[in-house]
């Protein structure tokens, strides 16, 4: 069989790019289906979205050539600082403070603007010889096969591969095409993002405020500026969307406090309903879905864009080996390796956060205490703070190769 690619990937939003050039990069020929036009979302305006990347997923795009276009553009995260209390009564006196100094890696993170990390992946695709790119195209049928997989586009077009990479988000239709089911629930909240720059420097500390309603993050970006993402109940959260900007802002003013002094709006403000939609199988005969297509979680720790990054190293891996030992790529043994080393992990971090969202979305008298006391005890022991720092950066245990910097 002739295959116009061996890795057809569906979604050209950052996982399908990251996929894409870990591949290419190991000698796998890829077509990349993008639903945007190529530049929609690489535009010099701000809108106000950026991402917190783990150190983890910062050597991944080191190793397939990302971070040197992103490296000017990037904010290192050198503290955290997580909080519980009410807005305008200030944090509860127990709290979690992280800083970077405490492991041997440097910065915990980066927050790194949507604009230019998906400017940078369009630049590192278009030098790469083994990808095709394919924007403002959609699939609209898959047809798997005991030697390959056939897709249609939405411009009448059929490719051949021998795997189709799911990486097309929450709605993944490539996941419902392959008849693979999902479970899930929504949290009755709104995440309300944009950015705002401060009078005085942020000192590369993100913040996480967890209220009644839910948690506040506050994300160092470049210059005296910061991203905002706001977790509020769904009728709250509409009323305040509704609202001018001005309006807006005194609304944020006493969740967001004083201590970075007055705040403007720098860019586009948005909101997206908060849910927990996870895939009820990561693979099916020639599929792996990867991302959101696989697991949508919470924004609570900023992890989305994270777990979605070891699904590419994981897969990543598992294809070059097996194509390296001669084996079929998309056969169903191969995939389920991938399925083995993703699921599970992925589930328990976001059964987590859905767990942590519960536990301090809420006013309860007797969480509250149990809540305060658990987060003194962590930022206590040094051990236990150590971990968790560990974890928050992505290097704890033994993550796919490309998190570790280790090409293909």
């Amino acid at each position: 069989m002739r295959y116009d690619a061996d890795v057809i990937i569906t979604g050209g939003g950052l996982n399908g790019p990251a996929l894409a050039l870990a591949l290419a990069r190991a000698g796998l020929s890829v077509a990349v289906i993008d639903a945007q036009p190529a530049a929609a979302r690489a535009e010099a305006d701000f809108d106000g979205r950026a991402y917190a990347l783990a150190l983890a997923s910062q050597r991944l795009l080191a190793a397939v050539g990302v971070w040197e276009r992103l490296a000017g553009q990037a904010q290192p995260i050198l503290e955290i600082k997580t909080t519980d209390g009410r807005p305008g009564e200030g944090p509860s006196r127990f709290f979690l403070h992280f800083e970077a100094a405490e492991i041997e890696e440097g910065p915990m993170g980066f927050m790194v603007e949507d604009r230019h990390l998906y400017a940078a992946f369009l630049a590192a695709m278009r030098t790469e010889p083994r990808i095709t790119h394919l924007p403002a195209t959609t699939v609209t049928a898959q047809e798997p096969g005991p030697a390959g997989i056939a897709v249609t586009l939405s411009d009448g077009r059929k490719l051949t591969g021998r795997v189709l990479a799911g990486c097309d988000g929450r709605q993944s239709g490539t996941a419902q095409r392959a008849g693979i089911g999902r479970t899930g629930w929504g949290y009755g909240q709104t995440a309300l993002v944009c950015a705002v720059a401060h009078e005085r420097p942020h000192g590369g500390i993100a913040h996480q405020f967890f209220m009644p309603s839910g948690p506040l993050a506050i994300l160092p970006l470049t210059g005296n500026r910061s991203s905002i993402v706001w977790s509020e109940r769904e009728a709250e959260a509409k009323a305040i969307a509704a609202l001018g900007d001005a309006q807006f802002l005194e609304v944020l003013r006493p969740r967001f406090g004083d201590f970075l002094g007055a705040v403007t709006l720098a860019g586009k403000r948005f909101s997206y309903p908060l849910n927990l939609t996870l895939a009820n199988a990561y693979v099916a005969p020639r599929v792996a879905l990867v991302g959101d297509a696989a697991h949508g979680v919470h924004p609570i720790a900023g992890q989305g864009l994270n777990l979605g990054f070891r699904d590419v190293g994981a897969l990543a891996e598992v294809l070059v080996e097996a194509q390296r030992r001669g084996e079929d790529v998309g056969a169903a043994d191969v995939l389920e390796r991938y399925q083995s080393w993703r699921r599970f992990d992925s589930t328990l971090l976001a059964l987590g956060m859905d767990a942590v969202n519960r536990l301090f979305s809420n006013d309860n008298p007797v969480l509250r205490v149990a809540r305060d006391l658990g987060m003194g005890v962590v930022g206590a022991v040094p051990g236990l703070r150590r971990a968790f720092i560990r974890q928050a950066a992505g290097v704890a245990g033994v993550p796919p190769k490309l998190l570790r910097g280790v090409g293909l």
